[in-house]
């Protein structure tokens, strides 16, 4: 006799929920011939409707009385721009550097913005097509926050990391900034004998700074919105709990109130998250065109 199915439990609902759509199942904790197929594609849908606003507002920018669309844009493009000019002082460089990170603000901002979804919305269509190919609708995962996703956050990093190795060379030339990397941050003393460790050492520490940089780049983005994300499932399931409660006739209520402050409150949050995002990228660029 078939077991009658069954509401998940709070601990079920939620693990469901942070499974990807990936490629092949991943058996160990980094694999990197895994892919997180509902982050790759959702970011780059994203990313196409960010790319589509900005040529949408430059296309119809005139140099009358801007309305509140192209306002708002003009706002944000000066933002950008006054904060590229107080980290990058080489014109040449801010021509590539500030469009990059007006691209990085939005972009990140709307991978940040899936989280204002419905928790359930997207995975529930996502449940009725799988299993309309006649699959099981029950492992049919799908997350829609790409910024939640280490992977999708350290890979943004590391972008930025191979900007700025390849901003030092350009800069600095290959020899200067070779140079740099033995010199810096202690020094490189005279003495033939203390020359060489001191330059291992130099060259340890500034491979621990790079690391380090980009690690907390994106460790610091991914864990704001991991844990955004599960403060949302956990008001979800406050929701579900008062579905499935006659008892608790107030917990519909505690689920529209909590529900709305944090909704209000995460606003913030992936504004600032996507500002913070931006901020580092131009300070680690920035440092990229100054000498040690």
């Amino acid at each position: 006799m078939a077991a009658e199915a069954h509401a998940p439990t709070a601990s079920e609902y939620i693990v469901h929920h942070l499974q990807h759509l990936q490629t092949i199942k991943q058996e160990k904790i980094v694999d990197f011939s895994v892919i997180n197929v509902d982050s790759v594609i959702i970011s780059f849908v994203v990313g196409a409707i960010s790319l589509f606003v900005l040529w949408l507002a430059a296309r119809k920018a005139h140099a009358g009385v801007p309305g509140r669309f192209q306002a708002a844009v003009e706002m944000l493009v000066e933002m950008v721009d006054t904060q590229a000019k107080a980290n990058i002082h080489n014109a040449e460089s801010r021509k590539f550097i500030a469009p990059l990170a007006l691209t990085v603000f939005v972009w990140i901002f709307m991978m940040n913005a899936m989280d204002m979804l419905p928790v359930d919305l997207l995975p529930v269509v996502w449940a009725q097509i799988y299993g309309a190919a006649g699959h099981d609708a029950a492992h049919a995962y799908l997350r829609v926050v790409p910024t939640a996703d280490l992977s999708t956050t350290l890979g943004l990093s590391t972008a930025v990391l191979i900007l700025c190795l390849i901003y030092s060379v350009k800069i600095k030339g290959l020899g200067g900034w070779a140079h740099e990397l033995v010199s810096a941050p202690f020094g490189m003393p005279k003495n033939p004998l203390l020359a060489v460790p001191m330059a291992l050492v130099n060259f340890t520490m500034q491979v621990i700074e790079y690391l380090a940089k980009t690690v907390s780049h994106g460790m610091r983005l991914f864990g704001n919105m991991y844990a955004g994300e599960l403060v949302f499932m956990l008001i979800a399931l406050m929701g579900g709990a008062a579905a499935m409660s006659l008892s608790g006739v107030l917990l519909p209520v505690g689920h529209v109130i909590a529900g709305t402050l944090w909704a209000i409150f995460h606003i913030l949050v992936i504004t600032l998250q996507a500002f913070i995002f931006m901020m580092l990228t131009l300070i680690y660029l920035g440092q990229a065109h100054e000498a040690h």
